[in-house]
């Protein structure tokens, strides 16, 4: 069986239009999770958490891409 894990963090970024973070050693890692849907389920609740805060963003990164460098890199991939 193959594992397609994720990683889900967020941390304050300097400009809500760009994807550079204020400070990296504050950013927030909630976790490892073997599939996707469990990985947007905490990305959701995270976002939800902060959702007053305009600069807090949380990704999904996924971890899985990076042990099989034969696999094509898409966005929406999963997103049925």
């Amino acid at each position: 069986m193959t594992q397609r894990l994720h990683l889900v963090f967020g941390g304050e970024l300097i400009d809500p239009a760009k994807n550079v973070f204020k400070n990296v050693d504050d950013l927030h890692i909630v976790g490892i999770y073997p599939d996707y849907q469990s990985a947007h389920n905490a990305w959701k609740g995270e976002a939800q958490r902060t959702v007053d805060n305009a600069h807090m963003r949380y990704f999904i990164a996924h971890l899985h891409r990076l042990r099989d460098e034969e696999t094509p890199a898409s966005p929406t991939e999963e997103l049925g």
